[in-house]
Formats: C-alpha cells, structure tokens, sequence
C-alpha cells in the first residue's frame, strides 16, 4: 500500500492525500482491532472444540498487544497484506484433530470476511444517506471502502493452501496420510516457497483475481437490503 505510492511519487506521480490518509487511518484499525479479532476467532474456535490452550495462555483476548507482530503490521502498511503472532493451538484435545484443526483454521478467514461485511453496509450506508460533497464523508467512504478490501485480501491471503497459512490447515484435513507425511517433511521448504512466490509478486495475479472475485461478493451481498428498499 505504502510502497506504491512512495514508489508513485518518486515517479512524480500525483497521489490523493485523502485517500492515502484513508488508507493508512483504516490499516491502523486493522492493525488493532481485526487482526486481534482474526486471532481472537481461531482460539474462541479452538476453545469450544476442547483446546484451552489459548485460553490458559492469556491469548483468548482482544488486546492489540497480545497480537500484534511488528513484521506483519509492516507488511501490511506497506504491501497490504501481513499477519499477527499466532494464537497456540494443541489439536491433542480435539476429538476429531484433523477437521477440528481446520474448522479452527477457517474461523480467522471466516471473521476477516464477516469483518469486510460489515464495512461495506457502512460503506452504503456512508454513500446514500449523508451529503457525498462533504470532505468529512468522502473520507469515511475511502477508509470503509479500503478497510473491506483489505480484509478480504486478509481473508485470500491466509486461505492459500501453503504453510504457514490457514489454507494449510484447512488442506490437511483433506490429505492422505501420504500427502500428510509428505507436508510434516517438508513443510519448512514449503514455508519459503509460499514467501518468494508473495514477496516476488510471481502470486499476484491469481490472488488479485480471488481478492476481487470476494470483494465483488461481498459488496454486491451488502448493497442487496439498499436494493430492497428502494435506497438504490
């Protein structure tokens, strides 16, 4: 995010302030209070399926500080994707460890998309109903429109199939015990595989297209009520 428009102007670009502050403002509120909750979400999950682990650990909690990881929020400030500390999670107390891993690794997904939701009925409810002309309004519809997407990116980036993701987990409960044996192996070389296919841009184009595939999604789900009453 901050890399493009830095990059931008040392082209001597233009860049909408407005919109870069926007921007910044709504990662910031991501930063402290949705990546908490995506970690808050898989250890709530973790918890009610038998794993007290975070729990017990102090993790079970909404504090920003007990989440937040220097590297991911640089991450996401400048590219718009990053992470927070992983909350512990003990699959041992679950009944079931493979499904139970992977309902528990869907959930911060899951929260991320709820989260995105509900920015955009706000965003809505932003446009149609105060004065667009107004500087104060445009602003909250820039920071609501970004803050949506972002959390859908959150939401596509950590369902990638790849360790260390949540998509990881999700998959594992779908392997053969081959395939399983074969990811705990090599599961680090996977690791750095997912990191320079992200950070050389070679997965850009395949997540840009899920990410406005669920942004169109869930935008186009939350204008839905808006329709039905006429609003627009």
């Amino acid at each position: 995010m901050l890399f493009d428009v830095i990059r931008t102007l040392l082209r001597g670009g233009h860049v909408n302030m407005l919109l870069v502050l926007a921007q910044v403002l709504s990662t910031f509120f991501i930063i402290f209070f949705i990546l908490p909750l995506h970690e808050y979400a898989h250890g709530w999950t973790a918890n009610k399926l038998g794993d007290p682990t975070a729990r017990l650990e102090g993790r079970l909690t909404f504090n920003p500080l007990a989440s937040v990881d220097i590297m991911g929020a640089l991450g996401l400030l400048l590219f718009g994707f990053g992470w927070a500390k992983p909350v512990p999670v003990d699959s041992r107390y679950f009944k079931n460890p493979r499904r139970d891993m992977a309902i528990t690794a869907l959930a911060g997904p899951v929260s991320n998309l709820l989260a995105a939701f509900l920015g955009a009925v706000l965003f809505y409810v932003v446009s149609l109903f105060l004065p667009l002309q107004n500087g104060f309004v445009q602003f909250l519809r820039y920071f609501l429109n970004y803050y949506a997407m972002v959390n859908v990116c959150l939401a596509v980036f950590n369902l990638i199939p790849m360790p260390p993701l949540d998509g990881s987990k999700i998959l594992m409960a779908f392997l053969s015990r081959r395939a399983l044996a074969f990811y705990y192996q090599y599961q680090n070389i996977l690791s750095l595989i997912t990191f320079v296919l992200l950070f050389s841009g070679a997965a850009s184009g395949p997540l840009s297209a899920a990410q406005s595939f669920f942004g169109n999604v869930i935008f186009r789900v939350a204008e839905l009520p808006f329709r039905l009453f006429g609003a627009i």
